[in-house]
């Protein structure tokens, strides 16, 4: 079991959550000058009711005893959504993280998702696994963002051919927002299945090959399915607006389908004519 990893994304997340909260904003004085940004750790010990010198090792990564109750009301105190309570639960409690999958696991999609996709005709539609990589996706998508047959299976990942590949980021007018979202999806992820060393060499590999990508990932959030309006630059369309859902689908296979559906006739109009045009 990775302990190591675990606490060490522990650490690192009560640190962001910490830096994120105004004292004011949780009835504390401000007080003088502050070395760094949001609560003191022993502001954040007092508002969850545990001693400073416990939550100190908590955030320090230390491999201490935790309980579910004590991470509700840290929790609390660090106002946390949902679904950064659930990753909060999956990195300082060892048993809510999932087991690594074998290295050579290769998630298929059933029929009857591909179908529903498929029928998606003006709404771009993909499908990723648990690592991001993509197992499927509709017409709409392959002439929105790329025609994903011409890119080896190896290379289908989404978060990596955002930030390789030039197109991707032309697409999009607030391209900052259009990766972050995937990244907060992709951190629930990376919080459930911590211990599996795919996750820590592919942020790894990401940090060092690409500049922006260790930025917005300290800074990224946890949201399974996080509200993103999306503007694209489309080099045939122009000027579309879409809305991301993202769904998880159930099975034994941990997939999620991520589908953008045009916020506006306009917007639909074209990619029709577009599709047409192909």
């Amino acid at each position: 079991m990775n302990d190591q990893a675990r606490l060490e994304a522990l650490s690192a997340f009560l640190k962001t959550q910490r830096a994120k909260i105004t004292p004011g904003s949780v009835g504390l004085p401000e007080g003088g000058r502050r070395r760094t940004p949001g609560l003191r750790r022993e502001e954040v010990a007092q508002l969850a009711g545990v001693s400073t010198t416990w939550y100190t090792w908590l955030e320090q990564g230390r491999n201490i005893k935790v309980s579910s109750s004590v991470l509700e009301n840290i929790a609390r105190a660090l106002r946390l959504t949902a679904d950064e309570r659930r990753y909060l639960q999956s990195l300082a409690l060892e048993s809510h993280v999932s087991p690594p999958a074998p290295p050579e696991e290769q998630p298929e999609i059933r029929p009857a998702l591909l179908k529903i996709i498929r029928e998606l005709k003006y709404s771009p539609a993909i499908v990723i696994d648990r690592r991001s990589r993509i197992v499927g996706w509709n017409d709409a998508a392959r002439h929105v963002f790329l025609d994903f047959v011409q890119v080896p299976a190896e290379g289908r990942n989404l978060i990596e051919l955002l930030f390789a590949r030039k197109e991707l980021q032309r697409l999009a007018v607030n391209w900052e927002d259009f990766v972050t979202g995937f990244l907060a999806i992709f951190r629930t992820y990376y919080g459930q299945y911590v211990e599996d060393e795919w996750y820590r060499d592919f942020l790894r590999h990401m940090s060092g090959q690409y500049p922006d990508f260790g930025r917005l990932w300290q800074r990224s959030t946890v949201n399974s399915a996080p509200d993103v309006l999306i503007e694209f630059r489309h080099a045939k369309a122009g000027k579309m607006l879409f809305e991301l859902t993202s769904m998880q689908v159930h099975g034994s296979a941990d997939l999620r389908c991520l589908i953008y559906t045009p916020s506006s006739e306009r917007t639909e109009l074209k990619l029709m004519k577009i599709i047409r045009q192909a």
